[in-house]
């Protein structure tokens, strides 16, 4: 079955994930971000070599920045050419929501963890960012509690309708 560029765009492709972040905080919002690229990270995110495990958002210098994510250097670019692969990338927002953001960062303590990198249906490169608080330990294990029962209770309903 053969794909066409018109199906190849509709479909929403994540470069990154960053799975551990509903983990590890409770997510009250999400917002999606335009990012600020090089033409050698963009390259390269198109062929999946990045990363948003360690990393975070942030205000600096009246924008928002999103820190410690890795975009690996391209390998067919020049040495001259090369973007560093840890480097602040700014994040576009419009001025009403990075206002909100920045807001809730100060005042309720919240902190801008990135869930999700990815190329939409235009093919321009987005940040799924979330409003988050962090969990305490037994917070966690609640969470893990409840999963584990999902499971056991959706296997014993599929036993008992067999």
């Amino acid at each position: 079955m053969t794909t066409t560029a018109k199906d190849r765009l509709n479909a929403q492709r994540y470069v990154a994930l960053n799975r551990k972040a509903r983990h590890d905080f409770f997510i009250t919002d999400t917002v999606e971000a335009g990012i600020v690229l090089t033409g050698t990270e963009v390259k390269s995110l198109r062929l999946g070599h990045a990363s948003i495990q360690e990393s975070f958002a942030g205000g600096k210098e009246g924008g928002i920045f999103l820190f410690n994510a890795y975009i690996a250097e391209y390998a067919q670019a020049g040495r001259h050419l090369q973007h560093e692969t840890h480097r602040p990338r700014a994040l576009l927002l419009h001025k009403r929501e990075k206002d909100k953001l920045l807001g809730a960062i100060k005042k309720e303590g919240l902190t801008l963890i990135p869930l999700g990198l990815y190329f939409n249906k235009r093919g321009i490169a987005k940040l799924e960012l979330g409003l988050a608080k962090g969990k305490q330990k037994a917070d966690k294990r609640e969470a893990i509690k409840e999963r584990d029962w999902q499971r056991d209770k959706a296997r014993l309903m599929r036993e008992r309708n067999r």
